[in-house]
């Protein structure tokens, strides 16, 4: 079994622990509020990793740290709000919605799927050092099994994901705190998705302008700590098939080919091997690419909804619901 190595707080532990992240591999590390669980926001696979280390049911969009605000221009679109507050709350518990941009490198699988990302500088000085050593964004949920109490000091994390993850960076007790705020910044009133660590009334006092705190609605979530988030692509998603009909696109899962697959106007197999993790990883993309195809109508393999299945399950029977 995998077991967790404990690095230190100096120099050589951060350039492991980067070392580990540009791999693809799991480490845990403190910021300012608690334990993050960072994988290479760049990488589908090591965002996979997550899901399956945390025992996460369903795909909700990550929050992706980066070290400056010149570091998060490459990854979404500020537009005059989103700098302002950016500078005046960076580093900090401040998460901003923004569009992606078109050099953004975060993975479909950290974003959910969705056209926006979620971008934060920490300020813990841990947290910094090895965001500049990785050099690239890190995303970083709580660092815990799902559900269960978010972890303040190594010995939380090694209790709840020992053997599960490569490594955490031992930088001692973290400061309690809420977590991030996330506003969000996508063009018209700037929207309050969850309130944190920086107050509404020190964003509104910046901004000049009331929060908008209203509802999604039917839209898809932007932000952790919503309702679970998909991307609907405007093919029908046709769940559980057994054959593959006339002018379907296919989405595959493991080495046998379901009935009628020369009839696929277009087909990508999430994994041939039948593994999650990789088929994880390919989820998003290759909805995008099978709507490219211009199907009506997407036919999807079963899937095992065992481990990092379930979550798999869970975001397609979302992209299949009636809408």
């Amino acid at each position: 079994m995998l077991r967790t190595a404990r690095l230190t707080a100096d120099e050589a532990g951060l350039a492991e622990a980067a070392t580990i992240l540009k791999r693809g591999g799991l480490v845990a590390f403190p910021t300012e509020t608690v334990y993050g669980l960072g994988a290479d926001a760049t990488n589908a696979e090591a965002v996979a990793g997550i899901y399956a280390a945390k025992d996460r049911p369903s795909f909700n969009p990550l929050i992706s740290h980066v070290e400056s605000l010149k570091a998060a221009k490459i990854q979404g679109i500020f537009d005059e709000t989103a700098r302002k507050l950016a500078e005046a709350f960076w580093p900090g518990p401040l998460t901003l919605v923004v569009p992606v941009a078109p050099t953004c490198t975060v993975s479909d699988l950290a974003r959910a799927g969705l056209d926006s990302v979620g971008l934060r500088v920490p300020a813990h000085p841990l947290a910094h050092d090895l965001l500049a050593a990785t050099g690239r964004p890190v995303a970083a949920p709580s660092a815990n099994r799902s559900g269960r109490v978010s972890p303040t000091d190594p010995d939380h994390v090694l209790s709840d994901l020992d053997g599960r993850i490569d490594a955490v960076v031992d930088g001692g007790a973290s400061d309690v705190g809420v977590e991030s705020t996330i506003v969000a910044c996508l063009g018209g009133t700037p929207r309050l998705l969850r309130p944190g660590g920086v107050p509404r009334e020190a964003i509104e006092a910046l901004i000049r302008q009331r929060l908008d705190t209203g509802s999604e609605g039917g839209k898809s979530p932007l932000a952790p700590g919503m309702l679970a988030s998909h991307y609907a692509p405007r093919a029908q998603v046709r769940l559980n098939a057994a054959e593959i009909r006339p002018g379907e696109a296919a989405l595959l899962f493991g080495p046998t080919p379901l009935q009628g697959n020369e009839q696929a106007k277009a087909q990508l197999n999430l994994s041939k091997n039948g593994d999650l993790k990789e088929a994880a990883a390919h989820l998003f993309s290759y909805l995008r690419q099978l709507d490219a195809s211009g199907a009506r109508t997407i036919a999807v393999a079963p899937i095992p909804e065992t481990g990092l299945g379930e979550a798999i399950n869970d975001r397609l029977r979302r992209a299949a619901a009636e809408r």
